[in-house]
């Protein structure tokens, strides 16, 4: 019998690519985008270059970036074609084709990309069409080596041009966590005005860390507005007082809106009476939210939002977090009348839903009061997730109600 012949290895390919080291290729094929650097073997090629990632055996598995730190590659096609013009081209036609079915025409700002829940991992992209100028401006975030990309920059800025958007502006951190808004092209005002549902939002596109309105928020807005009628309301972690705005439009008998930052603060009185509502039923406050609390003696309000930063920027910070949200809680219900509800959110996703609501079992222990779960979601669809991703599902809410002793 003739001797079978031994199959030879595959060729690894010549341009840049990266080998699994560890047994990942069933998370990568289910569409999980990222691939650590501890998972990897060797690697060939510079931070931002597009590269072949090979399974175990050096065969193909996948297409992406070559990334910097703990994360070592990000997967943009799980075919053997390019990432250039064609394939952002195709991922910007699918994003858009979502949008028109969840964003209604009386929206005018929203997420057009969300990163890795769209198949273009890490990068983000903001749509504001101002109603004042009837200018379109893009917001574009980058993390990670993909910034350092030429190629899909460009066929990036084609495609916004090719949507009608007027100007870019981008937030490229790339080793800066505290880089800022900076203009790419076309001319951008510096603040707009936008419509949500029939609201109208002041945002300030250029405001350093956290440009723009938290658009993930936009069911969690509506749920406000639905909820407010003939209440006291407390927007605690108010930013640019969207919460506080929806409040008013749903009839909200007063509105305080409380924030650090005085910028944001002024920003939401600007947001209130532009929408026609009256001053006097707005109190807006620059200030540290726990100090307010602390102030607040045994004043109480009908609704209670709580909406802060996130106490859990990495996994290491998280058990402080659920700490620091157990407090927050405890002080918001205490803030509370009986029969009022309370809104918290937290938008770590080192914080998963269920130990978020757990936080609020705490809180409420603390406080000696009794709460209902009413309802629990998460980011607006805009901001889809992938279901083999789940550290993309960052943004938990939760609505409760307070019962009486």
């Amino acid at each position: 019998m003739a001797r079978e012949k031994r199959r030879s290895a595959p060729k690894a390919p010549r341009g840049p690519h990266a080998r699994l080291a560890k047994p990942l290729e069933r998370a990568v094929a289910e569409g999980h985008p990222w691939v650590f650097r501890d998972a990897l073997g060797a690697v060939r090629g510079r931070p931002g270059e597009v590269a072949t990632l090979l399974d175990r055996k050096g065969r193909f598995l996948a297409r992406g970036v070559l990334e910097r730190g703990p994360i070592g590659f990000r997967v943009w096609t799980l075919e053997d074609e390019p990432v250039g013009a064609a394939l952002v081209a195709r991922r910007i036609a699918e994003a858009r084709a979502l949008r028109a079915l969840v964003v209604g025409p009386e929206t005018s700002a929203y997420r057009l990309v969300n990163g890795e829940g769209d198949r273009m991992p890490g990068l983000t992209v903001d749509l504001y069409g101002d109603e004042e100028s009837g200018r379109r401006v893009a917001v574009l975030r980058i993390d990670g080596a993909v910034g350092g990309n030429g190629a899909i920059r460009e066929a990036l800025d084609e495609a916004l041009r090719g949507l009608g958007v007027d100007a870019l502006l981008v937030r490229d951190p790339r080793g800066d966590a505290d880089a800022k808004v900076q203009p790419a092209w076309g001319e951008a005002p510096r603040r707009v005005v936008v419509r949500e549902r029939g609201m109208q939002l002041v945002a300030d596109l250029l405001a350093g860390q956290k440009p723009g309105l938290f658009l993930d928020h936009r069911v969690s807005r509506a749920r406000v507005r639905e909820l407010a009628e003939g209440r006291r309301v407390l927007n605690l972690y108010a930013y640019t007082g969207g919460f506080s705005v929806a409040a008013g439009l749903g009839g909200a008998r007063h509105v305080t809106t409380v924030d650090v930052a005085p910028g944001a603060i002024g920003l939401a009185d600007e947001s209130w009476v532009a929408n026609g509502l009256d001053p006097a039923a707005h109190r807006a406050l620059a200030a540290d939210v726990p100090t307010f609390l602390n102030d607040a003696g045994r004043a109480r309000w009908d609704l209670v939002v709580a909406d802060p930063p996130s106490f859990a920027p990495s996994r290491k910070a998280r058990r402080n977090a659920l700490r620091a949200y157990a407090k927050l809680h405890e002080s918001g219900l205490e803030h509370l009348e009986d029969e009022g509800l309370y809104l918290a959110a937290s938008c770590s996703s080192h914080v998963p839903h269920d130990d978020f609501a757990e936080t609020l079992r705490e809180g409420a222990r603390r406080a000696r009061c009794a709460v209902q779960i009413l309802d629990r979601w998460g980011a607006a669809p805009d901001h889809p997730r992938l279901a083999a991703f789940p550290e993309g599902d960052y943004l938990s809410v939760v609505l409760a109600r307070k019962l009486p002793r």
